[in-house]
């Protein structure tokens, strides 16, 4: 079916169609199009003037964003009341436009064929994985990244980078991070591992005399990565840095917990006999929350050469409660730190942050070598500290959210959230259907089934509250336990959606 004839159908909750508007008469909403191909030849009456579909839409640029602005007060309007998620069902595919059909229609198309099957990923009461909102501030921030397009890795033409640097200052501050880490943006979690096992890697090679940047992974020899709940993204991170995900090693874990077992790491830095070594802590496990001993563990570098990287992608937020902070107590000591804005501090998708004390490492790895760039220096430019070169201005939705709300406003968001999830965890203690895996120490409660918790009824119990619409949450496995798991970090989540949440549980638990 002709996609361009399927996007004139009225829409309930889309935008409005051509016609609408009082201004768009026939003729002039036709002549708008504009499809008069150019020349072959390009000559100068062409350059003179952008045509077709995007001439048409740069005339009217004002009216269409204002009805992409009125659409997306909509859509933020009813996330309350929409499905939280959807089993997804792919639409049939269409063929790409050979001429376009222009923003407001290819708008209204967008709105018949994709969004009503999208999460309401930014609504109170999406708990799976660790998924924040969009605060007021922020989604004007991510609004004007894209009218700006601003290519932040250079100081050659703006003041972005610096507006980035004051950005990632004011993120250490709020963490609690000495003046020795500096900051830089990359997309997630992921990348921000990345990064500080990439720095560490040139450490290790520091000490041995090599550069890996230069030389290469296989200079460094073997490598010893110790961790005692290591996240999926730091072992992604190992297999793409050439070390391998076999260099990691699991340290013992203390009973009944995810944290690690500093006695035990202890040991096993001691069977090293002096070789330096890689060590992942963790503040804030995915699945309970838990949050190794930090100060104790940088106090073992007093007898053993190691790099300390902590994975806090959302557990640093920690330290903006002061119910929660000791959690965290430490986080200065290490080399480098990860931490995901786009999950707790509640701006939009990519967005991280990496810091660490040694610039001068993450400048020698990721440093280009181009003569456009620029030397190097001694405040490096962020083309010279991430793995990317070209990147958009993540740094401003973050900078508008901070701004907006300060430190007081990001920290009732942590201690709301910390105190719904432990609402729901008293909740769901008290039915007989699930029990609790793990105490709420934070933000997540991780529970499952009192009895015969199979992987295919933890499924099942999974797609109905999926299908109730009332809810989204993750299956996980805690302690070879099938388990789920709700995380909450978005700042619109209430009482009144615990409730909500409590009350699907209920009504799709399993008869005992």
């Amino acid at each position: 079916m002709d996609a361009r004839h399927d996007a004139d159908t009225p829409h309930t909750h889309g935008p409005a169609h051509p016609g609408d508007h009082p201004s768009d008469t026939p003729e002039e909403t036709e002549a708008g199009r504009d499809r008069e191909p150019l020349d072959g030849a390009g000559g100068a009456g062409d350059a003179g003037r952008v045509r077709g579909p995007l001439g048409a839409d740069h005339a009217r640029v004002p009216e269409l964003l204002e009805a992409t602005r009125a659409y997306a007060v909509r859509l933020l309007g009813g996330l309350g009341d929409r499905p939280v998620a959807r089993t997804p069902v792919r639409p049939a595919p269409t063929s790409l436009p050979e001429t376009g059909i222009g923003l407001e229609r290819t708008t209204a198309e967008f709105a018949r064929r994709w969004e009503p099957g999208f999460a309401a990923g930014a609504g109170p009461r999406y708990l799976g994985f660790v998924t924040g909102g969009v605060t007021p501030a922020a989604l004007a921030g991510d609004w004007l990244t894209g009218t700006l397009d601003q290519n932040p890795t250079s100081g050659l033409d703006s003041l972005a980078p610096d507006l980035e640097r004051e950005t990632a200052a004011w993120l250490r501050d709020l963490f609690g991070l000495p003046p020795e880490h500096r900051g830089a943006f990359v997309s997630g979690a992921t990348m921000s591992n990345f990064a500080g096992l990439a720095i560490a890697r040139e450490w290790l090679g520091e000490l041995r005399g090599v550069s890996v940047a230069e030389e290469g992974v296989a200079a460094l020899g073997p490598v010893t990565v110790l961790s005692g709940s290591p996240h999926a993204s730091v072992v992604k991170s190992l297999s793409m840095l050439g070390l391998g995900r076999s260099a990691i090693r699991r340290v013992g874990l203390l009973p009944g917990r995810e944290a690690v077992d500093v006695a035990r790491l202890a040991e096993e830095l001691d069977r090293l006999n002096g070789a330096p070594a890689i060590v992942v802590a963790n503040s804030g496990t995915v699945n309970t929350v838990d949050f190794d001993d930090l100060r104790a563990i940088a106090a073992l570098r007093g007898r053993h050469p190691f790099w300390l990287h902590v994975d806090a992608a959302f557990g640093a937020f920690a330290a903006l409660s002061p119910g929660h902070a000791h959690l965290v107590a430490g986080l200065g000591e290490a080399d480098s730190v990860c931490v995901d804005l786009h999950k707790w501090l509640n701006v939009p998708y990519d967005s991280a942050v990496q810091f660490t004390r040694r610039r001068d490492l993450q400048a020698r790895v990721f440093r280009n070598a181009a003569a456009y760039l620029g030397p190097v220096g001694d405040d490096p430019d962020l083309v010279h500290l991430t793995p990317e070169n070209s990147r958009r201005l993540r740094a401003l939705p973050a900078w508008f959210t901070l701004s907006a709300y300060g430190r007081d406003g990001h920290a009732e968001i942590v201690r709301r959230d910390a105190a719904l999830a432990a609402g729901l965890g008293e909740r769901i203690a008290a039915m007989p259907a699930y029990r609790l895996l793990a105490p709420v120490r934070l933000n997540v409660v991780c529970f499952t089934l009192a009895s015969s918790p199979t992987p295919e009824r933890i499924g099942e119990l999974v797609d109905a509250i999926t299908a109730s619409g009332e809810a989204f949450l993750t299956p996980t496995v805690h302690d070879g336990v099938p388990a789920l798991r709700a995380a909450f970090s978005n700042w619109r989540t209430t009482e009144a959606d615990v409730e909500r949440v409590a009350k699907i549980l209920r009504e799709v638990a399993p008869r005992q």
